[in-house]
């Protein structure tokens, strides 16, 4: 699975993919991997992941990726979130939000939930412009030096590659 998910991120990094379509699935992506999984917020970012015109793989990349460091910064996403349920002006929609039966499904209760999800949000559009202009950097710098680089040489020589690239699963 890993080695698909790398071929085909590295086959957008490459290809004609638009910065944009890598970029966008890079941060709905970051969303999923930072905010804890099942809650309503991840279920809307699952629809426009089919809805809009994103690379999958760059969003399956970063979700593993954002979901380690989402563990790592869980403290931070409480303190956040517990802050935001704490602060007196918000009582009434926390309230609301509990209250109706579906928005409850977005666990906003959960200081962890609420938290990340406001982190992530925070970070959303600083870091689609940054994925953004590595897909660029990338294309235009890195990629020739790291098809030349010696692990490369050393996959693309394998049998198992080879067998791979004959089955292209």
């Amino acid at each position: 699975m890993w080695l698909k998910l790398l071929k085909k991120l590295f086959k957008a990094l490459n290809a004609d993919t638009s910065p944009s379509e890598v970029a966008g699935g890079f941060i709905l992506g970051f969303v999923i991997g930072l905010t804890p999984t099942f809650s309503l917020h991840n279920l809307i970012i699952f629809v426009l992941l089919i809805i809009l015109k994103v690379n999958i793989s760059a969003a399956v990349f970063s979700a593993m990726i954002f979901g380690i460091i989402g563990y790592a910064v869980d403290g931070i996403s409480h303190y956040i979130g517990r802050s935001l349920l704490l602060w007196d002006p918000l009582e009434g929609i926390w309230g609301f939000l509990y209250n109706t039966p579906i928005l409850a499904l977005a666990r906003f209760h959960n200081t962890v939930v609420l938290g990340s999800l406001v982190l992530s949000l925070v970070f959303v559009f600083p870091l689609y412009i940054y994925a953004k202009k590595f897909v660029l950097y990338y294309r235009e710098n890195l990629k020739e030096k790291v098809e030349k680089t010696k692990i490369v040489k050393i996959i693309k020589a394998s049998r198992i590659y080879k067998v791979y690239r004959r089955v292209k699963l």
